[in-house]
């Protein structure tokens, strides 16, 4: 294992970009891509996720002979490289199934140019045992090396935070882990020399792994009891909100509030620790449940704006209803797993016309994923809608003057609870 090695970032997304342009302070970076589009975007120095600017990325880009960062789509060019780092996502199928297929690929690809004494490490999230189990057997396979004598393996989970621009990938703690002793401390010294936040060495790669997933699982969990707390308040006629920050007085209450849970690691990673414990024997009750809550809590919030504009005699069947927000979070264009989608899908089984507005959001991206045409400037949203849902608090929508889209008849429903409580006519 080489003490200043190059490393090799297989995927270039929301956690590749981050972690290639950090190690590129300190070390040769190549960062590798399938995506010609995207390779050739962020050879100009543009990111679109909006997680590295142009400078800081262009700062890295060749900066000089013994560190900085090469991008590339060309396979030949990662052989250089000691260390490998694996990055790409790992979603879930319609059934709700892990999908290890973009980690498959990848293995495959670093397991052609892999060579005596590599380092191999994955980052994306799976349930324990996937390293060494599935990626480990392609490396072989496809290196005709040994693990653990030839090559070495080891697992450090992404805590990647999109649009978060406090904590960003240096100053997370990073936890470790490696399949021999001294892999394990090798990679360790590895991420510690640029993460400043410092690292946790694990026992063993399994326990990372399950590190990783329970740490979404339990924040999944805490939002479905507070989904399942705003269900009971209103139909008590009581203020959610009101209730958690009365709560919240407490020493130890734990803050959390309800809303949709989606994106990339809260809405995935808990189907990956029950699949895992489904081929074991054991149905995961509480994990599952909370699931359930959460990804039922989009059509929820469809069917609660529906009995207000009954309520209010909104015109429903062929009504304009406009959601305000499709992106999985606040102030970030990041799409992916976004639960907006559910409220849009059930507004338009009750016959709505439905708009989407969201200045984060990237058309041809939205387009693409969903098929909806998004409305990305205020100018073409229509002057009355029957229903306006605010799904996503991006902080542009403080700005946003509803009185000048609605009328008597409207229904607000702000699933955030962000805009001000006399504005809205129901809230989560």
């Amino acid at each position: 294992m080489k003490k200043d090695p190059t490393i090799a970032i297989i995927g270039l997304g929301y956690v590749g970009l981050p972690l290639a342009v950090a190690f590129a302070s300190k070390y040769k970076v190549i960062g590798f891509d399938i995506n010609a589009k995207r390779v050739t975007e962020l050879q100009a120095g543009d990111d679109f996720t909006l997680e590295i600017s142009k400078e800081e990325l262009k700062s890295v880009l060749h900066s000089s002979s013994s560190f900085g960062l090469e991008i590339t789509d060309d396979i030949s060019k990662i052989e250089a490289a000691q260390v490998y780092i694996i990055t790409v996502p790992t979603p879930t199928n319609k059934y709700n199934q892990p999908v290890l297929i973009p980690i498959q690929k990848a293995s495959e690809t670093v397991g052609k140019v892999l060579q005596k004494n590599d380092v191999v490490i994955l980052e994306s999230t799976v349930y324990p045992g996937v390293t060494e189990e599935v990626c480990v057997p392609i490396l072989e396979e496809f290196s005709g090396l040994n693990f653990n004598k030839d090559f070495f393996a080891g697992y450090s989970p992404e805590r990647i935070n999109p649009g978060d621009k406090i904590h960003t990938v240096t100053k997370i703690l990073k936890v470790t882990s490696g399949s021999t002793p001294e892999a394990a401390k090798y990679i360790d010294d590895l991420y510690a020399s640029v993460i400043t936040a410092g690292t946790h060495l694990a026992p063993s790669i399994k326990v990372a792994e399950a590190a990783k997933v329970i740490e979404n699982s339990q924040r999944d969990i805490n939002i479905a009891f507070v989904n399942e707390l705003s269900k009971i308040f209103r139909l008590l006629d009581i203020d959610t909100q009101d209730v958690l920050e009365a709560a919240g007085t407490k020493w130890n209450f734990i803050k959390f509030t309800p809303g949709l849970v989606g994106g990339h690691c809260i809405g995935v990673d808990p189907y990956y620790l029950a699949q895992k414990a489904i081929e074991e024997g054991y149905n995961p009750e509480i994990i599952l449940a909370g699931r359930r809550m959460n990804d039922g809590m989009g059509s929820y919030v469809a069917h609660e704006v529906v009995k207000l504009m009954i309520k209010k005699d909104a015109k429903v069947k062929n009504g304009n209803a406009l959601v305000l927000g499709i992106t999985f979070k606040e102030n970030c264009p990041d799409i992916r797993n976004s639960k907006a989608i559910d409220v849009i899908s059930e507004l338009k089984n009750y016959n709505l016309n439905v708009d989407v507005f969201d200045p984060w959001a990237h058309a041809e991206e939205v387009k693409d994923e969903f098929g909806i045409s998004l409305i990305s400037d205020k100018k073409h949203l229509k002057e009355n809608y029957d229903a306006i849902i605010l799904a996503v608090s991006h902080q542009e929508f403080l700005d946003f003057n509803i009185d000048n889209y609605t009328s008597e008849t409207s229904v607000v429903f702000d699933v955030k609870a962000f805009l001000p409580e006399d504005e809205v006519d129901g809230r989560l």
